[in-house]
């Protein structure tokens, strides 16, 4: 009974932790209706599995449940990217400026060897120039986790975790779209010798602007996959400028 509970168990994680690579590297689009039955024959899992996995994306925000229509991934659109970027500015400088200044050796070299890691990681999938590489974007992840590592709080951390999986969402569905001529390199290895220097002010200003930037350029194509409803006889809500400026 044990080793059924562990199966169980294990085969609901493998789930959620399918379905939540596929929804943050878009192969399930924002917006797309998740056919829970096709998932369950293609995984081979149980629905019981798939649906609490879905619950559990679901207070992640990266699945939306409907009354009597089942699971939705969650939409996109430039009023929610502009939102999570200002957010996410504000939480990743304050675990910055805190891991400055309770980082220690151990903290510096963990941060040079993701670095490094990251530097030697071909960004694109060999032959496809599309597609960003799962390796690369699970060393982008250490590296900018690496920085803020020694926070030293649980729940600031956690959040920006949590705020980092959205925008990453939102960074790889500009990947095919947005001309690849950013030095990513540069601006990473200015992030690590900032962090090294202790230079909070200048650390500070190198993240505002890294992110500052993907949004930028992200933002054009962060529209809803479908526009709202609105009452007859209502004017739709105009789109946001896409060069609203990001609050900091």
């Amino acid at each position: 009974m044990i080793g059924h509970r562990a199966s169980t168990k294990s085969l609901t994680e493998a789930a959620y932790l399918a379905l939540r690579a596929d929804i943050l590297a878009c192969r399930l689009a924002p917006g797309e209706k998740i056919k829970i039955n096709d998932i369950c024959a293609s995984r081979g899992v149980s629905l019981g599995a798939i649906r609490e996995a879905l619950s559990r994306l679901t207070a992640e925000g990266l699945v939306v449940a409907e009354a009597q229509r089942g699971f939705n991934v969650a939409p996109v659109s430039q009023d929610d990217l502009i939102d999570l970027t200002s957010t996410r500015i504000e939480l990743e400088l304050v675990c910055l400026k805190r891991a400055i200044e309770q980082g220690d050796v151990e903290w510096e070299t963990a941060i040079v060897a993701a670095y490094h890691r990251l530097s030697r990681t071909p960004e694109r999938v060999e032959g496809d120039p599309m597609a960003v590489s799962e390796d690369w974007a699970a060393a982008h992840k250490a590296f900018h986790a690496a920085l803020v590592a020694a926070c030293g709080s649980p729940w600031r951390l956690r959040l920006r975790a949590i705020l980092y999986d959205q925008s990453e969402r939102y960074r790889r569905l500009s990947v095919p779209a947005v001309p690849h001529e950013r030095d990513l390199d540069t601006e990473h290895r200015g992030l690590m010798e900032a962090a090294l220097a202790r230079d909070v002010a200048g650390l500070a200003a190198r993240m505002r602007d890294h992110l500052t930037t993907t949004t930028d350029r992200v933002l054009p194509l962060a529209m809803p996959v479908a526009p709202a409803k609105v009452p007859r006889g209502q004017a739709q809500r105009a789109r946001p400028d896409i060069d609203e400026p990001i609050a900091s």
